[in-house]
Parts: C-alpha cells; sequence; structure tokens
C-alpha cells in the first residue's frame, strides 16, 4: 500500500466515525415506552422519569436511566424478564403468555409518513 492509500482510509474512518457522534447526539427519537396488553394501549412513560410500572397482575415494568425492562412476570417459561433492557436505542419487549408488549416510540402520534411506507 502506498502512502495515499493509508490517507484514504484515515479519512474515510474520520468521516464514519463523525457520523456515529453525531447521530448520537443529535437522536431525537426513544422518549417513551408504550405498553400494550391484549391489543390494547395500556399507557404510555416517559423514559427520562424512573418508575415502576405494575401491568395487571402479571407483570411489573421498570424504567431506570432511560431504559426499560421487564423486571417480573408470572409467565413460566421468564422470557421477558431475561430480555436485556430498552432504551432510546430502539427495541421490543414481549411476554406472549400475558400478552404484553413494551415498545420505546419517539412519542410523536403524528408524525408524516414517508413515501417508502406509502
Amino acid at each position: 500500500m502506498r502512502k495515499n492509500d493509508f490517507i484514504l482510509i484515515g479519512i474515510v474512518l474520520g468521516a464514519a466515525a463523525l457520523f456515529f457522534l453525531f447521530r448520537g447526539f443529535f437522536a431525537t427519537g426513544g422518549g417513551m415506552l408504550e405498553i400494550t396488553v391484549g391489543g390494547e394501549l395500556y399507557g404510555t412513560y416517559s423514559l427520562s422519569e424512573d418508575q415502576t410500572i405494575e401491568i395487571g397482575e402479571g407483570n411489573t415494568c421498570r424504567i431506570e436511566d432511560g431504559r426499560a425492562s421487564m423486571i417480573w412476570a408470572d409467565c413460566p417459561d421468564q422470557i421477558c424478564v431475561h430480555h436485556s433492557s430498552i432504551g432510546k436505542d430502539g427495541g421490543n419487549i414481549v411476554c406472549l403468555p400475558n400478552q404484553v408488549f413494551l415498545s420505546v416510540t419517539d412519542g410523536q402520534k403524528d408524525a408524516p409518513v414517508d413515501s417508502v411506507a406509502s
């Protein structure tokens, strides 16, 4: 490899690093946790406020440090409890036996649909 090749590789890596750095600083979404039970919206909660949420009699969700996790469930498999926490980077937690669905959204209900989705 010549000197110019190393310079080009350095520029590309620097541009990629700047892209990911700015993407993290200017991220706008992911501020709300939506909880759905049996297909119906149970509630919408801010990820910026630490709290524990009792979801019916079968599940308990915890929001802490901008991340949400299922901390207790009465289902036999406990997959939802062992799932990693979700935050502003997105994600879902599902408890199928209790039909509980946790999803991180940006909180914008009336956001316009883009041309790809239509």
